[in-house]
């Protein structure tokens, strides 16, 4: 199970690194599609608890790593949420 490393673009240009133990991230997310911030958190929800279901399938426990990074994006995504025009995007894949 390849992990794999992502960095956002959000709104106000800031670019934050992230990760992955699955690269199902690549799944959900094509390189610089703009995505609105609700929908963004909606797919990454989504992958990161696919990739730490796959850790737990395969080593007994959740990935806590996975968990750390959604966290994470949830706390930097939070100001933008109310600005319905704000967009935010994977702009990097990295092994």
């Amino acid at each position: 199970m390849p992990e794999i490393y992502f960095r956002i673009l959000w709104p106000d240009a800031a670019e934050t690194d992230h990760y992955s133990p699955s690269q199902v991230v690549k799944d959900y997310f094509a390189l610089g599609q703009q995505l609105e911030v609700a929908k963004f958190l909606e797919l990454i929800r989504m992958a990161l608890s696919i990739a730490s279901d796959r850790v737990e399938a395969k080593y007994g426990f959740p990935c806590s790593r996975a968990a750390g990074s959604l966290r994470e994006i949830e706390h930097l995504a939070r100001p933008f949420l109310l600005d319905r025009g704000a967009a935010v995007s994977v702009v990097e894949f990295s092994p």
